[in-house]
């Protein structure tokens, strides 16, 4: 209910959720807050529905006429809005009626203006003489006038105008002269532009003569209901490519249709066209009502294409066969059609034929016999491929190995077989050895080397000996000459243990997985060590650590295999004399070819040093030597590198430099080195030792192998 200037709040303020009654209008309190009416009511309309009765005069037909209004009031200033929805056909001026402004009250009112109680449903209220009835309103409009506790009338009937009612009845029950036809387009055309279903098509022509199976693609333009269909040429056809196999164009479903006369098929048929005598002659048409003569066509629609259905395509017989992922949803959405099973239609691939290569001619490599073979103009086969080559230019794996032969003269001989990574090539080098009755020196030049027992004249291309083929242990057969590798360089080693997926006799896990197999004789093993280790130093030498190996389990480990688990649990051996020899060694190079740029080499070691912490890693000092010509090999400098490197694999290039500056630090003049290590010094950095590793690490073994304690051993 209202509230009027009665019971007042804590200092003379209305209480909370009240209404307050002013000169002007009437407003709900806002909770705790003073806000502006015009703020608090901003953009808020009320909306009602009212109708008019307007006499009409000088008509027979209707006397009074009812008019439809809505009526906006908006709360934030008073201000009133009457609007008169248009009405097809009317003869009326409709629309703004009374634009938005304050209205006065009626007289002799009329010095006060209109307010939000003023208003309720099934109520007269009078513009400017003009009475309008309020017969409902929108339900914001309800809920505003409840919250100020406006109590509302129930809603009025609104009454139906008679005019209209009357004119509504003639027209159902009368048929016009002139029917008027709607060929309207505009909205299909706007509903579906750009729209397009498509569908994969066969037309199977293999029955006629020099026919066969033709791949088409069927696009049906929902917009017009037209249809373009594109043919799939296959490679190598034959066929010219041609732009479209059908033309985008409404396709009948009974075609090829027979000739017609100009103007029989047209959408309306004109009977007459009349006009005046006058100057400005309009002309008239008369359409003929009953279409007489009228030839039907039937075109495809899109309710005629599924998957399985033969169309006609101008006497062709076109099967769809499939369709993409749009046209399923579309016919899901549209027919309901949930099963889409696509029909084979692709051409079961003909039998390969097996490609035949004449055999070798023994002219040239196998590789160019084949290249003639490939294509009319032969191109060179190419010795490198990228993924061999790529960061393995100047990597060698060599081995040391022995000739195996039933001749007592050729038994001891020695060989040093190096591959080269980037090629897999193999060449094979006989140090030479004094008062041996051989020459020595180059035993195999640099050349990929076939496996023994291939035939030579033949279609396939021959393998070649791989480096996997390459361990310590295996036998080679190079060219007929069997060799045995007894040992392999460091670099080979590390690199086979770097690469355990090419070299699975180097993996470490690989080798003490089969020592656990025996797992059953770990007793006899702790029994054995011990009773070989006499003194009780927990290591034996490499020697009687292989031979125990091998008696434990049957042979079942390689050489390989048991020189990389020496490896792993080797003794280190003290490295200086070994460092001080290879400095020697390195100052006696530099010094026979008179080189004295340590200067420079330091000078650019500090200017790729950016964060002047003195170190580099062993890869840019290596760049370095090899961009100012520093006179070593890359092995003796690989050696001499590691020796100076830290744990993270950098290296001072100053201690580095000064330590091979043979003016300001000269070591000790070395022997005169043996005849066979200069000699093979271009191929190898001196003979490698008969034994790899001299004591190795067994109780470290057994724990990491068996689990045995110190005590157990």
């Amino acid at each position: 209910m209202l509230v009027s200037e009665e019971k007042p709040g804590i200092g003379g303020e209305p209480l909370i959720g009240q209404k307050v009654k002013t000169k002007y209008r009437i407003y709900p309190k806002g909770e705790g807050t003073d806000v502006p009416s015009w703020v608090a009511f901003d953009r808020q309309v009320l909306c009602f529905d009212a109708y008019l009765e307007d006499k009409v005069r000088d008509k027979s037909q209707e006397i009074y006429r009812i008019r439809f209004y809505k009526i906006y009031f908006y709360p934030e200033d008073d201000t009133i809005e009457v609007y008169e929805p248009q009405v097809k056909n009317s003869g009326l001026p409709q629309g703004t009626f009374i634009r938005r402004h304050r209205i006065s009250l009626p007289p002799p009112n009329d010095d006060q203006f209109y307010t939000v109680c003023d208003f309720n449903i099934n109520i007269d209220i009078i513009f400017y003489g003009w009475t309008f009835k309020i017969y409902d309103c929108d339900k914001f409009t309800k809920n505003f006038l409840r919250k100020i506790g406006v109590k509302l009338n129930p809603p009025g009937q609104c009454p139906q105008d008679p005019y209209l009612k009357m004119r509504k009845e003639t027209l159902e029950h009368v048929e016009p002269l002139r029917p008027y036809e709607s060929f309207d387009t505009r909205r299909q055309f706007l509903e579906y532009n750009g729209k397009v279903l498509r569908f994969f098509c066969l037309w199977d022509d293999s029955g006629s003569l020099f026919g066969e199976r033709r791949e088409l693609v069927l696009h049906y333009f929902l917009s017009d209901d037209t249809v373009e269909i594109k043919e799939i040429l296959p490679e190598n056809s034959g066929r010219d490519a041609k732009l479209f196999f059908l033309r985008r164009s409404k396709l009948p479903k009974y075609g090829p249709p027979g000739l017609h006369q100009p103007g029989q098929i047209t959408d309306r048929s004109v009977l007459n066209v009349f006009g005046g005598l006058s100057n400005k002659q309009m002309y008239s048409y008369m359409l003929d009502k009953y279409k007489l003569g009228k030839i039907d066509q039937a075109f495809y629609k899109d309710s005629d294409l599924f998957l399985g259905a033969t169309i006609n395509v101008w006497g062709r017989k076109v099967v769809l066969c499939d369709c993409d992922e749009f046209t399923k949803s579309y016919y899901k959405t549209k027919y309901g059609i949930e099963n889409f099973t696509s029909i084979s239609y692709k051409p079961r691939p003909p039998p390969k034929i097996e490609r035949k290569f004449p055999p070798y001619t023994g002219f040239g490599s196998e590789e160019d016999s084949l290249r003639s073979c490939l294509s009319l103009k032969p191109v060179p086969y190419q010795k490198f491929s990228k993924e061999d080559s790529y960061g393995n230019i100047g990597n060698i794996l060599r081995f040391f190995a022995r000739l195996i032969t039933a001749k007592c003269a050729d038994a001891d001989r020695k060989f040093i077989i190096s591959y080269f990574l980037n090629d897999g090539t193999l060449s094979v080098f006989e140090p030479i050895e004094r008062n041996s009755g051989y020459t020595g020196g180059l035993f195999l030049k640099r050349s990929r080397v076939k496996k023994f027992g291939q035939e030579v004249f033949k279609s396939e291309l021959s393998e070649y000996i791989k480096v996997q083929d390459l361990y310590v242990g295996a036998k080679v057969n190079v060219n007929g000459n069997l060799f045995v590798l007894l040992n392999a360089d460091e670099y080979t080693l590390n690199y086979m243990e770097k690469n355990v997926d090419r070299f699975p006799f180097s993996s470490i896990e690989l080798a003490l997985q089969k020592l656990k197999e025996e797992e059953s004789k770990s007793t006899k093993i702790r029994q054995v060590f011990s009773a070989t280790d006499c003194n009780h130093t927990k290591m034996v030498d490499f020697n009687t650590f292989r031979d125990l190996l091998l008696d434990i389990t049957v042979n079942r480990l390689t050489d390989q295999e048991i020189l990389t688990i020496a490896r792993h649990y080797r003794v280190p051996a003290d490295m200086g004399s070994d460092g001080n020899l290879l400095i020697a060694q390195a100052q006696e190079k530099l010094k026979k070819n008179m080189f004295e740029h340590f200067d420079r080499l330091i000078s650019s070691c500090v200017y790729e040093d950016r964060k002047k912490k003195n170190v580099l890693p062993s890869r840019d000092i290596k760049r370095l030597c090899k961009s100012h010509r520093f006179p070593l090999t890359d092995d003796l400098l690989e050696n001499l590198l590691s020796r100076f490197e830290d744990s993270e694999g950098q290296i001072n290039y100053k201690s580095f430099f000064l330590a091979l500056n043979w003016r300001m630090n000269p070591m000790s003049e070395l022997e005169a080195l043996d005849y066979i290590k200069e000699r093979c010094e271009d191929t190898w950095f001196g003979m490698p030792s008969p034994i790899p590793v001299k004591f190795v690490r067994y109780l470290d073994l057994l724990k990491d192998v068996y689990g045995l304690d110190q005590e157990g051993s």
